[in-house]
């Protein structure tokens, strides 16, 4: 039986409309940061493979409250982890710091700079550390027609203001939560026992924040400007990676994954609105 933890977010009601016959587990089903509890769970319900879509990602919130960050995003991973069942994880591309100036590859050195990415990192090492099959996909910039997201957010804001402004000096590649969704789909007939190993999921091609704010507005037919600005004219409590764009190829060669266009996918997800 499969089970997909984090099931009400983004990625977790996306991959279960294509797995209707897995159970779909919330918080208020199962926390995963209670050990007994993960345990009594996979065992009454003979579970052998999770997907875990659960996590902490307020970024900025994530700051203040470490306590709660590091308690769903690293002890609820090695509850997981320590379960017994085949485990699909996802992570980040916030792990990296983003000093890079090309895609990031899974063998590139880590180094986060927020305490979200500090915290999945560590998440990371619990799975690895703790389970015998473990495959961690690390995206970027996940949205949806579901929960709080950029495109939301942009689409809402395009509604209300005559412009907006955006950061244009963070590039990274969006990626629609659907997609993803499929690749983890079609990864799991894939997935043996004893498997264990990092991967890059995100859509193709390259955008700043600006460049995928101006593309939501034009898409979404608002009357509504997009002003290009600097980082340092958007203050955060959390400090973002400037360069986050994934390398995808192994990914690709091994489990043969199909990955649209950010733009292309972008299309796709403004018509379910």
């Amino acid at each position: 039986m499969l089970l997909i933890t984090g099931a009400k977010g983004q990625l977790g009601t996306e991959l279960s409309k294509l797995l209707p016959d897995a159970i779909a587990a919330d918080v208020t089903e199962l926390d995963i940061t209670d050990r007994a509890a993960v345990e009594a769970f996979v065992k009454k319900h003979e579970i052998d493979t999770i997907v875990n879509c659960a996590a902490y990602t307020a970024v900025d919130k994530a700051e203040a409250d470490i306590a709660l960050a590091e308690k769903i995003n690293i002890l609820g991973p090695e509850n997981l982890a320590r379960c017994g069942a085949r485990l699909i994880h996802i992570s980040t591309d916030y792990v990296f710091d983003g000093t890079s100036c090309r895609p990031y590859s899974e063998n590139d050195l880590p180094h986060p700079v927020s305490v979200y990415g500090k915290t999945k990192l560590a998440g990371e090492k619990a799975v690895l550390d703790n389970a015998k099959s473990a495959i961690i996909i690390r995206t970027a910039w996940l949205y949806s027609p579901y929960g709080s997201n950029f495109v939301k957010t942009m689409r809402r804001l395009g509604a209300e203001k005559t412009s907006l402004r955006v950061v244009c000096d963070q590039v990274g590649t969006p990626t629609y939560a659907g997609d993803l969704a499929q690749a983890i789909v079609d990864i799991l007939p894939q997935f043996r026992e004893g498997h264990r190993g990092v991967y890059h999921f995100s859509n193709q091609g390259v955008c700043s924040w600006y460049d995928f704010a101006t593309e939501i507005i034009r898409l979404s037919g608002l009357n509504c400007r997009v002003l290009p600005i600097e980082t340092r004219d958007y203050p955060t409590a959390a400090t973002r990676p400037f360069y986050s764009v994934l390398n995808k190829s192994k990914i690709i060669s091994e489990f043969n994954v199909n990955i649209p266009h950010w733009k292309e996918s972008l299309e796709k997800c403004l018509k379910q609105f």
